[in-house]
């Protein structure tokens, strides 16, 4: 059969052959085994719903063994045998080119060269699976193959409910993941309804088919680096020789030595999964590998010499590093952490003294063990972190809930009220006041033709269109404004695509309706193909994260999640070709809700009045609710918009004086 009759095809008619599982293969940490007998039985029979009842008896024994052995049910038997890329969009069989771009998103986010544990279709984070199983990849491929411009998909947690009838006007695509109610999103609540196979963690833009590699924050994470050594280094001193320390390299944390690299750096990134080190060093994403401590501290004081821009991934655990360097007075001016400690027990973050394969084998065997090495971790982790800012070194919380897992685990992190870190999150003291307060955001793009002729096309565009743009800026954005045009002057050189051919740019709402005006312009003129726009949830409006992205929010709001929840409602009637809403993305389970959208940009008349309408709230949404939590930034940026939207209204807050409130109580 052909691609595209097996997408049609769905579910296969006949049961396929048992699937051999590739040794080499970046396998996802074993589950923890948390069901009882009675559960397992129901995750069994929830299995066995997608199937004809007189397969049950050759699948049933089978998916219990995937059940015991991995603690998921996976489906490997029905992984499909063609090869998993972004394919051009004209390959795809659809009926409407917005479902054409969803499945070649979809396919983007499980690509071996995209994903982290693609046989078990998660993207990054550990756990940020695309789907629960092959059999719900199967069938929403199929639904998008027949789906008309009258129908929409609704997805729960990567199941395929079906298709409804709707409109032209509609979303194409609804995605939910981990919709729990609040009394049961609980980490453990997370390890049990995924394996009874009801739920499932889709991260930020892997459970939205948005994921487009580690290009996906690079651009973030350069800003945050640049302006950490900026906040460090005395005014006109370069970062070249001066050191970034950091942890993590599989999924999105691998962006940060690349983001080093163009900051002017050297960046020293461990990582104790030796197969994700390897694998970022052979896209280029990382110039050096080590292995032992010796041979990293002797690269590392050759790189200061010569004042060397370097990134060096130490396949080991970053605890020695941090310790390591404090004994040999090697000084680190810029440190964080990417681990993925929104899962510490289940292979996020790796305790230090255990190898690897220790790990591993405690996760599945004696969780409460590993439990204890982890925060025995954390806290000799923090305690190194202590010993070097003591020295001078600018530590910051990356949004990987590393303070708040520390702190919790009794590690010396909390301020003297108790109540605050001692270290600040990076969205409190860089991307939110200079980024997100302004409106600046992650915005994306995917060039669906698979020609980097075609992405050499729209990072010429957008260029253009950020330097115009800048010429009337007022004073407030004009770094920010020059930091993303030297940006996308240099996104080529930088060498960023993986997958398929995408782009991540800051961009304002301003920024990011003019750039894609003039993409869909560029379309309409068969100058490129068509456009998918979307943007990390990390942005201004899609998530409420506590302790990341509304970090910087200081009116107690911080804890709620309306602005997320009007975001994705909002964009859905205003143009969206489709909206997710997800818990858990980038900090956790229950810790953090956020939206997101994809817009396909087709060159019609109908895409140009749904970008403008759609990508304005997207953005203004969230300055709105910044402003009312009377955020300076926001407050300038709010008033600007209005004064250029006649029909915007937003509320304003009345500022009070300090001095009022001091004898009230």
């Amino acid at each position: 059969m052909t691609f595209q009759e097996l997408i049609l095809q769905g579910i296969p008619s006949e049961l396929p052959p048992k699937y051999n599982y590739p040794k080499d293969a970046n396998r996802a940490p074993k589950r923890k085994d948390i069901l009882s007998k009675d559960e397992k039985q129901l995750a069994i029979r929830n299995a066995l719903r997608y199937f004809p009842k007189a397969w049950h008896e050759e699948l049933a024994p089978e998916f219990a063994q995937e059940l015991n052995d991995f603690g998921r049910i996976y489906m490997y038997r029905f992984k499909p045998a063609y090869k998993m890329y972004a394919r051009g969009i004209e390959e795809y069989p659809a009926k409407t080119v917005q479902a054409a771009a969803i499945m070649l998103m979809i396919q983007n986010n499980l690509d071996p060269a995209v994903a982290q544990h693609p046989e078990e279709l998660i993207t990054y984070g550990g756990n940020g699976a695309v789907f629960q199983n092959w059999a719900q990849y199967l069938l929403t491929m199929q639904y998008l193959a027949t789906m008309t411009e009258e129908q929409t998909l609704h997805m729960y947690s990567g199941h395929p409910m079906g298709l409804f009838p709707s409109s032209k006007n509609a979303p194409r695509v609804i995605v939910t993941n981990g919709m729990m109610i609040p009394n049961y999103s609980k980490p453990d609540d997370w390890e049990k309804f995924n394996a009874l196979g009801v739920t499932q963690y889709g991260q930020m833009t892997a459970g939205s088919f948005m994921y487009i590699g580690p290009q996906g924050i690079v651009h973030g994470t350069t800003i945050t680096v640049m302006n950490a050594f900026r906040k460090k280094l005395p005014k006109g001193d370069a970062p070249a020789g001066k050191i970034f320390l950091t942890a993590g390299l599989g999924g999105m944390s691998g962006a940060q030595p690349k983001a080093g690299n163009i900051a002017g750096c050297i960046t020293i990134a461990a990582e104790v999964n030796e197969k994700a080190a390897t694998k970022r060093h052979a896209q280029g994403w990382v110039d050096v590998l080590v292995d032992n401590l010796d041979d990293l501290v002797a690269r590392v004081k050759t790189a200061q010499e010569a004042k060397e821009v370097v990134s060096i991934a130490f396949i080991g655990n970053v605890v020695d590093v941090w310790e390591r360097f404090y004994e040999e007075d090697i000084f680190i001016h810029v440190g964080s952490d990417q681990t993925s400690l929104h899962i510490p027990w289940t292979g996020g973050y790796y305790p230090v003294g255990l190898s690897y394969e220790e790990s591993n084998r405690l996760i599945r065997e004696e969780p409460d063990v590993f439990k204890e090495k982890v925060q025995a971790s954390l806290r000799r982790h923090a305690d190194a972190i202590n010993k070097h800012s003591e020295r001078g070194t600018y530590f910051f919380d990356y949004g990987n809930a590393f303070l708040l897992e520390a702190s919790r685990a009794g590690a010396d992190v909390m301020a003297d009220n108790n109540i605050d870190f001692k270290y600040p999150s990076y969205v409190q003291d860089i991307l939110g006041p200079m980024c997100f307060d302004y409106g600046f955001g992650p915005f994306r793009w995917v060039c669906t033709s698979g020609k980097p002729e075609d992405l050499d096309k729209t990072d010429e565009i957008a260029m253009n269109v950020l330097q115009e743009i800048m010429k009337n800026s007022p004073e407030e954005i004009q770094l920010q404004m020059q930091d993303n045009i030297t940006w996308i002057k240099d996104a080529k050189k930088n060498k960023m695509v993986v997958g398929s051919q995408a782009r991540i740019l800051y961009a304002d709402a301003e920024g990011r309706a003019k750039i894609a005006e003039a993409f869909n312009n560029a379309v309409a003129a068969g100058q490129i193909g068509p456009v998918v726009l979307g943007r990390d949830h990390h942005d201004v409006s899609g998530t409420d994260s506590p302790y990341r992205e509304t970090s910087n929010i200081y009116d107690g709001s911080k804890f709620t999640a309306d602005m997320a929840i009007h975001n994705v409602i909002g964009d859905s009637f205003r143009g969206a070709t489709w909206v997710s809403i997800h818990n858990g993305g980038g900090v956790g389970w229950g810790e953090v809700m956020n939206g997101g959208f994809g817009m396909v940009l087709d060159g019609s008349a109908e895409a140009d009045a749904k970008l403008k309408n759609m990508l304005f709230f997207d953005v203004n949404n969230g300055i709105a609710r910044r402003s009312w939590a009377r955020n300076d930034e926001a407050l300038f940026a709010i008033k600007r918009e209005m004064e250029r939207t006649p029909n915007l209204t937003v509320t304003i807050p009345n500022l009070v004086e300090d001095d009022l409130l001091k004898n009230l109580f």
